[in-house]
């Protein structure tokens, strides 16, 4: 039976006892013995009565194993649902109940917060951490480590990634076999990973640039991964060495350059250092330039879409921009209330439509219909322009989505919880530029008349119900937002005034 995302990310790599998976204490997972993990794990999902096309959430820490689980997903015929680490009881109820989670994987220490949320939604619960200890692995030591892949077609469903605008609920972007493939064959040959390339992996595998790119590209080159748990400095340079490549986010390659150690001997034989997730400062382009004689090679995607753009490999990468629309992707810059297409060096809306565009929003046609045009165009929502040699410029966003350390952040939720605590009349949370993060969140507070907020109280009690990365940075007090004569919070004006709160003097 064909399973095309398997098959050519998975399947083909079967008896193969080369390396995939290099972890730092050494210990290596061949293609062969990761493919094995994979299918133990595809029988108990199965033998737990899913069906294909059933919602799998998954919230573990980054693993061989959590890895494995992802081509078990995939080989079994299920969607596979990664969710942020961060997120507490609170936000995963949603996702597990809108997605309709048939079976729900998490950390060991999870279990009893969640399962009353899981039982309740008559899903399955089982854990896994990242030592690769848990109930899915005891139940999988005693499945065969083969398993009959399920048909599929490129049309359908593979991942749904939660995303958000800035009002409202988490939407759950529906990504197919297509969109996820196509992506992957195009950056292998954009970016000329091969078989021979081994990638520095430091990212999450919750997120679109860990798991769609830096995972499925080198799946597809036949390539290996140093596989490490999360971004450590002293880690990144002691293995650095082995490594060919590296995917980051700007933060990773501010704090490598903050070391004395990452010098141009240190990456001499490395090929490529990708960035994306988040906006690389033009300073920091040439930063690591003069530091490693190394450039950055600059993309821009994002959760619907995957990628859409790359700065070229052979050429100018040119620092402040994300390069050219990939091939197969059409990439145009509209006028936002007429929907018109704007010339070059003009700001706009950037639309996006190619094999890469996800297929909708999960039980949210509305919404769906709003920023996926009939015609196939998505409306990212971000405003860019192109200029006279075809680079494309992000320049803003026309919502007020915030982007730090390479995760969304809507800030409608952090404004709720800033709102709800005492003293507190009203609440705007804005994005301000910070050289490790790209942005890092502000909340502007406004005090009841007669009360003093206690901006420290608040600043706690935001711990308790918001994921670490959503927390702010900073907390101020004015006396009013500024507002336009329709009333609405002019943010703009806000982001302007803070946008120096973390620039080095």
């Amino acid at each position: 039976m064909t399973n095309p995302l398997y098959d050519e990310l998975f399947g083909k790599h079967a008896g193969q006892s080369t390396p995939f998976l290099i972890l730092p204490d050494g210990t290596v997972w061949t293609h062969n013995a990761f493919l094995a993990k994979a299918a133990q794990y595809a029988h108990v999902l199965k033998a737990m009565g899913l069906q294909t096309g059933d919602r799998v959430a998954v919230q573990v820490e980054k693993s061989p194993d959590a890895l494995a689980l992802y081509a078990a997903c995939v080989q079994a015929g299920l969607v596979f649902l990664p969710l942020n680490t961060a997120y507490t009881v609170d936000e995963l109820s949603y996702f597990i109940d809108n997605s309709g989670a048939r079976a729900v994987i998490c950390d060991p220490a999870q279990r009893d917060g969640l399962a009353p949320v899981v039982a309740s939604s008559g899903a399955v619960l089982e854990t896994l951490d990242a030592a690769g200890c848990g109930t899915l692995v005891g139940k999988a030591s005693h499945q065969p480590d083969i398993f009959d892949t399920a048909a599929r077609v490129e049309d359908d469903l593979a991942a749904f990634l939660y995303t958000s605008g800035t009002t409202g609920r988490s939407k759950g972007a529906m990504l197919t076999q297509a969109n996820l493939l196509s992506n992957a064959r195009t950056l292998a040959e954009r970016w000329h990973f091969t078989d021979k390339d081994v990638l520095l992996h430091a990212l999450p595998i919750f997120h679109t640039h860990g798991l769609f790119v830096g995972t499925n590209i080198t799946l597809i080159a036949g390539g290996a991964m140093i596989f490490v748990s999360k971004f450590n400095v002293e880690d990144m340079i002691a293995l650095m060495p082995q490594a060919t490549s590296m995917m980051g986010v700007p933060t990773f390659y501010t704090r490598l350059m903050s070391d004395e150690r990452f010098t141009k001997d240190l990456t001499a034989h490395m090929r490529l250092f990708i960035s994306g997730s988040a906006p690389l400062l033009a300073e920091t382009h040439a930063q690591f330039e003069a530091r490693t004689g190394h450039r950055i090679l600059e993309r821009y995607g994002m959760t619907e879409t995957n990628m859409n753009t790359s700065n070229p490999y052979d050429g100018e990468r040119r620092a402040g921009t994300v390069g050219f629309p990939l091939p197969g992707v059409e990439l145009k810059i509209t006028d936002p209330e007429t929907g018109e297409t704007l010339p070059k060096d003009t700001v706009g809306q950037i639309e996006v439509r190619g094999p890469n565009v996800f297929k909708g929003y999960w039980q949210m046609p509305e919404k769906t219909a709003a920023e996926l045009r009939e015609d196939g165009f998505f409306i990212t929502g971000d405003l860019g322009l192109i200029d006279d040699r075809g680079y494309v410029h992000i320049v803003g966003r026309n919502k007020d989505l915030i982007i730090s350390g390479g995760y969304n952040i809507y800030p409608k939720e952090i404004e709720l919880v800033l709102d709800a605590q005492p003293g507190v009349l009203e609440s705007a949370v804005i994005g301000v530029p910070h050289a490790d993060f790209g942005e890092t969140v502000v909340g502007v507070v406004v005090p009841e008349s007669g009360e003093t907020p206690d901006l420290d109280a608040i600043a706690c009690a935001a711990t308790t119900s918001l994921a670490r990365f959503k927390h702010p940075r900073k907390l101020v007090c004015l006396d009013a937002l500024p507002r336009n004569a329709m009333g609405k919070v002019q943010k703009n004006i806000l982001r302007d005034q803070y946008k120096d709160l973390f620039v080095p003097a």
